[in-house]
């Protein structure tokens, strides 16, 4: 690595990483901000809505490390421009592909960092955020994993496989403890629909009463059922695509498929996970003949003007590809890439233009 290159990739660097900071702050400050609105529910305080934002902090990092890619590299890199030290590279020799080279460097770097984060630390702390978030709020024990919600109530657990958009529950296994903490009585219910003043009613369930002596079946077709759970509450905590890892949404998508449920969601999730690495890459490699193209003297908000208009198209367009993939049944892999082919086709132009 020549002194240039090191020198663009430490500067691309600085600036990708100044701006994540900045975005991350301002991201975390609306977070706060809505979570106050919360404050008082249960035994949700200020220091455990401070405990949220820090514990959600990791995701939103590996959402913004594209945008942050981009505001910084137009932000150095036109400041480079301002002050004629890419024509001096240009004058010495030095062409726009090793340029775009040096800054793709410098976006392998973040790539990895935001890939460790995505995939290893977000997925847990989010997680951890989540379930802090509905004990604190409801005082119950709950627990989302990829195969449902599991709760406690006193010497019961309850297993919900199922969360319909609703608040209905479907596949649902309750596990009655005696005051031995022996199991005493196992329940499974295809459906639970949510009557208000926390009663429920259970229907086509399997009852077992279990015994030192014997076991006793039963059947029902519906059953009255007395539960704290709130179908709000139960939405926050279900397992979201968003804050999943690329093997755990892999997994549930298998999952889904198996018990013959819709997994569209999820798979859009799956791939969009796949082509965030790349989308940092086009973000990257649009600034460049952005800054190289454009006359030397703008302003450094004009750039910044720029990068959010940019950042917000893009998000805006890849939102309403997804939503199209979901209404009309399109294959998520080939919706997930489209906002980045194109916006990585523009680039590639802008480039040719600016050569």
């Amino acid at each position: 690595m020549n002194v240039l290159t090191r020198y663009i990739v430490k500067e691309v660097l600085k600036g990708s990483s100044l701006a994540a900071l900045f975005l991350l702050t301002l991201f975390s400050l609306f977070t706060f901000s809505d979570e106050l609105k919360s404050l008082g529910k249960g035994s949700y305080n200020l220091k455990e809505i401070v405990y949220y934002v820090a514990l959600t902090s990791p995701r939103v990092f590996y959402e913004l490390v594209p945008a942050s890619a981009l505001l910084g590299s137009l932000f150095v890199l036109g400041g480079m421009g301002n002050h004629r030290e890419l024509v001096a590279m240009r004058a010495s020799g030095v062409s726009v592909l090793s340029i775009i080279k040096s800054v793709m460097l410098a976006g392998a770097i973040l790539v990895a960092v935001a890939i460790t984060v995505g995939e290893w630390i977000a997925p847990n702390t989010e997680q951890m955020a989540q379930t802090l978030k509905s004990k604190s709020r409801a005082d119950q024990i709950m627990i989302k994993s990829l195969y449902g919600l599991w709760l406690r109530e006193g010497q019961t657990f309850i297993n919900v496989k199922k969360i319909e958009e609703n608040g209905d529950l479907e596949n649902i296994y309750t596990y009655e403890l005696d005051e031995n903490n022996r199991l005493s009585k196992a329940m499974h219910s295809q459906k639970a629909l949510f009557k208000g003043a926390n009663q429920w009613e259970m229907e086509n369930i399997q009852q077992s009463d279990i015994s030192t002596e014997q076991v006793k079946v039963a059947k029902l077709k519906s059953l009255p059922w007395k539960s704290s759970i709130d179908p709000k509450l139960v939405n926050v905590v279900v397992v979201s695509p968003d804050n999943l890892s690329l093997y755990d949404l892999n997994t549930y998508i298998r999952f889904l498929k198996d018990n013959k449920q819709k997994s569209q969601t999820y798979e859009f999730a799956f791939w969009g996970r796949v082509v965030n690495p790349f989308v940092t890459f086009v973000m990257l490699m649009i600034a460049t003949p952005f800054v190289i193209g454009v006359k030397r003297g703008v302003s450094a908000g004009a750039r910044m003007l720029i990068g959010v208009v940019i950042g917000l198209g893009f998000n805006i367009g890849d939102k309403i590809i997804g939503h199209m993939s979901l209404i009309y049944d399109l294959n998520p892999a080939i919706m997930a890439f489209v906002p980045s082919l194109t916006v990585f086709t523009v680039a590639l132009y802008a480039l040719r233009r600016v050569q």
